[in-house]
């Protein structure tokens, strides 16, 4: 039976291991061909990682910082420039696992379960000691609502500050990958130890995709196949190139004849690219494109630009609120814990009224006792110096009469 009527009628919350996939490395840097500048930094980031005991450990800094211990780094590039393979292959370097978090599965309708749910992966990697990884990033870690009118916009910044509390608190290696970085909230910056922008390959990169994606022994190439050629006329990025190949062997392979005579051919290729190409275009087709200059449309640079000191002025004011929200974050905690003390203090002030009370009726009884032990020796004092005066004057009456 559910255990509540939102299970009943939505079904339950996920579980921790729903909410990442977990992969066993399999490709590595040889597998990716970046350009040196990108490829230069990811070998100094796999150094941080490699060397973050010694600076942590037995340069004392751990010892110095409570937080901020861990490493996160985000891959910021256009698509198809590698950066899933890059986090693959960064912790297949390390030997560990990679969790890739599903936001399917962490998203939740229910006020405050997403940002749950945010706690558990990283509490999931930690235990694991596994490569927490972001892709997308941007969906999550996006610029948080200055105005909060509507529940959604106060939930959605509840869960970029629990995911800035958690890369601040985590201890391991997590990455971000994106390709809109401009929509990270701006206090991600601080909190992302190493910022590696993924560039398009030039010629020579492209050029090396193109033989990668082919198999050098069982790819049947036609003798016209000039990669170098299709490197220079194309720009484009390791996806793009990879869609090409795939098109360009459909194509192929479509064609009348035995299948033992059929070759991919530059023509193929050229097609193929073409065809990329065109697809990019009209993905980046938008009411702020030339489709809109075509059709008369206000274009959101045909405005007067804000003079240097407006934007100034904006820019100071934006980095205000998100330094006003950094400090909030750390509020509720604050308030459970006045909260707390606020119920131990009424405790221990029961516990001393209470141990006051029994020492005063300790007090009343033992003073009772006494009064009533010294009133009996008054009294007996009494009797015995009455007797006395007594026998004294039977005493001098017998004298007397003598």
């Amino acid at each position: 039976m559910p255990s509540s009527w939102r299970e009943l009628f939505f079904g339950p919350e996920p579980e921790r291991g729903g909410m990442v996939q977990a992969l066993q490395p399999r490709r590595t840097f040889a597998d990716v061909i970046l350009p040196p500048g990108t490829r230069r930094q990811l070998d100094q980031a796999l150094v941080q990682i490699r060397k973050h005991d010694l600076l942590f450990g037995e340069w004392g800094l751990g010892e110095r910082h409570d937080t901020g211990l861990g490493l996160a780094f985000n891959f910021a590039g256009p698509p198809g420039t590698g950066k899933t393979i890059c986090a693959e292959a960064i912790a297949h370097a390390l030997g560990k696992r990679l969790l890739v978090v599903r936001y399917s599965e962490l998203e939740s309708q229910w006020a405050g379960v997403t940002a749950k749910n945010v706690s558990a992966v990283f509490a999931s990697a930690q235990e694991q000691d596994a490569v927490l990884f972001f892709d997308e990033a941007d969906a999550i870690a996006s610029r948080r609502f200055t105005q909060m009118d509507q529940g959604y916009q106060r939930e959605a910044n509840a869960v970029v500050n629990v995911l800035l509390r958690e890369v601040e608190e985590f201890s391991g290696v997590v990455i971000f990958a994106t390709n809109l970085a401009a929509n990270f909230d701006p206090a991600f910056e601080r909190r992302i130890r190493t910022h590696i922008l993924f560039e398009m390959p030039g010629p020579d990169e492209r050029e090396k995709i193109w033989r990668a994606q082919i198999h050098a022994r069982k790819t049947p190439l036609a003798d016209d196949v000039d990669f170098r050629a299709l490197a220079e006329r194309y720009p484009g990025s390791g996806g793009d190139i990879k869609n090409a190949v795939l098109k360009a062997a459909q194509a192929a392979v479509a064609e009348p004849g035995e299948d033992a005579g059929k070759r991919i051919g530059q023509h193929h290729f050229v097609q193929a690219m073409d065809e990329v190409v065109s697809a990019r275009r009209v993905m980046d087709q938008s009411l702020f494109g030339a489709g809109a200059a075509a059709a008369g449309l206000p274009l959101p640079w045909s405005t007067p630009p804000a003079g240097d000191e407006v934007r100034d002025e904006v820019s100071e004011l934006a980095a205000r609120v998100v330094e006003v929200e950094d400090a909030l974050v750390p509020i509720p905690d604050t308030l459970r814990r006045l909260e707390a003390w606020r119920g131990d203090a009424v405790t221990r002030l029961d516990q001393v009224t209470t141990t006051l009370t029994q020492q005063q009726d300790a007090a009343r009884a033992l003073l009772m006792e006494h009064q009533a032990t010294w009133e009996q020796r008054l009294n007996r004092v009494l009797l015995t110096a009455g007797a006395a005066i007594v026998l004294s004057l039977v005493a001098i009456a017998v004298a007397l009469l003598v």
